[in-house]
């Protein structure tokens, strides 16, 4: 697996892992008398913000935390674009990348720094910020957080319901769970079939980051796995607006096809003056 989709499982494996991590933080109700920052201006504020757009469309929490998820999605969108945008330069420079690591393969550190260098290089050139590809996903983790803590610890939220499930605890039918793991298979798949090449290790990440939402969702209230599965069926619309790969296909079939034809016309061209100097 490449070093680039072991750093992006690892984020996203130690960012989960804080959902857990950091509910020890704090277990009592969080109110507006609450003290420190946490509790009283992120966990309390995430709580009252869901509550008032449960109240604003119809009084049903799960409805405010779908709202809640939409809301958050759509103001990391622009950066969403760029991650998106970036990663696609970054797929498109591959085999460049390949060359450079294997024309410096030898482990020592004048050869390793080079290849640094080249690297950087090559990243300036095309455009491409590495940072970018797990930059969304760091950014959604203190809302979630948030939100997960705000479940537990909002009285009005912990006693909450949506449809058959009780926001505080799993979903018992484990339809969320599993409608939330078929979102994130959706948008891996849509991302790996807009890159130029896949192999085993594309395979690989395409199904290690789905089965991780799965196991940890099944433990988790219900209220994350409402969040997972909007934010992942947002993930799939949006990557079909900005990168879709049906299009992407089209286009790289189109311009491997023109290739092809310009080179035939070449090679005739080329016969014909071979032809006409006997």
């Amino acid at each position: 697996m490449k070093k680039r989709q072991i750093k992006r499982l690892l984020v996203i494996a130690s960012m989960l892992s804080l959902v857990f991590i950091l509910t020890a933080c704090g277990t009592g109700p969080v109110t507006e008398h609450s003290t420190g920052f946490w509790d009283r201006y992120v966990v309390y504020t995430a709580g009252q913000f869901v509550i008032w757009l449960a109240d604003l469309f119809g009084g049903n929490p799960g409805v405010g935390i779908i709202a809640f998820t939409l809301i958050i999605r759509i103001l990391i969108f622009p950066l969403s674009y760029l991650s998106i945008k970036s990663m696609a330069k970054q797929q498109e420079i591959a085999p460049q990348l390949k060359e450079l690591q294997n024309k410096y393969s030898s482990k020592d550190t004048e050869t390793q720094t080079k290849l640094r260098d080249e690297t950087q290089k090559l990243y300036a050139s095309a455009g491409v910020n590495p940072v970018m590809g797990c930059l969304p996903i760091v950014i959604q983790m203190p809302f979630l957080i948030a939100l997960y803590q705000a479940i537990l610890r909002t009285p009005s939220l912990q006693s909450g319901t949506f449809l058959w499930m009780n926001l505080s605890k799993p979903d018992p039918l484990w339809i969320m769970q599993i409608l939330a793991t078929l979102f994130t298979l959706g948008t891996s798949i849509l991302s790996m079939m807009a890159q130029p090449t896949r192999n085993s290790s594309s395979w690989i990440m395409t199904i290690i980051s789905p089965l991780m939402i799965f196991i940890f969702s099944i433990s988790l209230p219900s209220a994350l796995a409402i969040y997972w599965v909007v934010t992942n069926a947002f993930s799939m619309v949006q990557q079909l607006l900005i990168q879709n790969p049906f299009k992407i296909r089209r286009e790289r079939e189109e311009k491997a096809r023109a290739e092809k034809e310009k080179e035939r016309a070449l090679k005739k061209a080329y016969k014909k003056a071979t032809k006409r100097r006997r």
